[in-house]
């Protein structure tokens, strides 16, 4: 495709490949260094003047991930790009959308606000925490779901008997969009989180005794509520429990706490990529649907199917 450039931070080199082997297109020349004090410098090796640029990078942190990505755009800008789109599978900062407690930041309106000034034009991305953030920028965002490659694993293993169960109220929307494809019933887990990372299972809406589960979240992070759900089903008499959760960041104990837990498969997407395998976790690239989507986008085609939940 004459007159496209992908280019790739180097949070998640390997996803950025995939994508770029889907589309037919090699990925963009860039240099990225830092100074002996850390400090980011970027310079595209290809001239990009008047091409539509795409720039794949995850923010998960360190925050250095979401810096490289903004002076990316910026070089961009400056090289004369007629547009510039962050590809973004995994939109750090997105738990902090509103103020829960007195005196804190709304995170991601302020990182959709860098991002809109460094001179993206476009957000592409996947599963966002809160499907409102969209709202938060001034510049179109195309928001798709891991949960058309998700289900298709799904459907591959024929669970019998198989309830989709939400972790918290956030997540039901999420989860019953799997719930309907996969013709099974949607169950809740009602959780309190007296603080960061922590959370208390206080009840189970819905009948799992005698059932196959499957706990589908947006993220896990130290696991530590997402095994503490998993563990609950269990003492509530489910047979086999699975999970779907499409970005893997996996800090502190989270390896051990999944290994450790009665979870039978962990399904992951590789918006993030995995510090170490394990035998419970199997990673279901999503490189096609944002290869479609960008080719989609630089046609001026259409993309809604691509981000169809129902």
């Amino acid at each position: 495709m004459d007159g496209i450039k992908i280019f790739s931070g180097r949070s998640n080199l390997a996803l950025a490949e995939k994508i770029a082997h889907e589309i037919g297109e090699p990925l963009g020349e860039r240099e990225i260094v830092n100074f002996s004090d850390g400090e980011i410098w970027v310079k595209y090796s290809d001239n990009i003047r008047g091409a539509d640029v795409f720039i794949i990078q995850s923010t998960f942190p360190p925050a250095e991930n979401l810096m490289e990505l903004l002076i990316m755009i910026d070089a961009a800008k400056r090289a004369s790009a007629s547009r510039v789109t962050a590809v973004i599978p995994y939109f750090g900062y997105a738990r902090q959308d509103r103020k829960d407690q007195p005196r804190v930041a709304i995170s991601s309106k302020l990182v959709a606000n860098l991002l809109t000034k460094a001179g993206a034009e476009r957000i592409l991305t996947m599963d966002l925490h809160a499907a409102q953030i969209q709202g938060f920028f001034d510049i179109p965002v195309d928001h798709l779901y891991s949960s058309a490659v998700f289900v298709r694993k799904i459907k591959e293993l024929k669970i019998p008997n198989l309830v989709v169960v939400s972790p918290d109220v956030g997540g039901i929307k999420f989860a019953r969009a799997y719930a309907t494809r996969l013709e099974a019933d949607l169950v809740l887990i009602d959780k309190r989180r007296p603080k960061a990372n922590i959370a208390e299972v206080v009840n189970i809406i819905g009948d799992v005794k005698g059932k196959n589960v499957l706990i589908v979240d947006d993220l896990i992070d130290t696991a530590g509520t997402f095994v503490a759900g998993v563990n609950a089903l269990k003492a509530a008499g489910v047979n086999d429990i699975y999970g779907a959760c499409t970005h893997p960041i996996f800090s502190g104990n989270a390896y051990e706490r999944i290994e450790n837990s009665p979870l039978k498969k962990l399904i992951v997407s590789d918006t993030v990529p995995l510090r170490k395998a394990s035998e419970k976790i199997e990673v279901e690239s999503v490189a096609r649907l944002f290869a479609e989507a960008i080719r989609r986008t630089y046609q001026n085609e259409s993309i809604s199917s691509l981000f169809e939940i129902k």
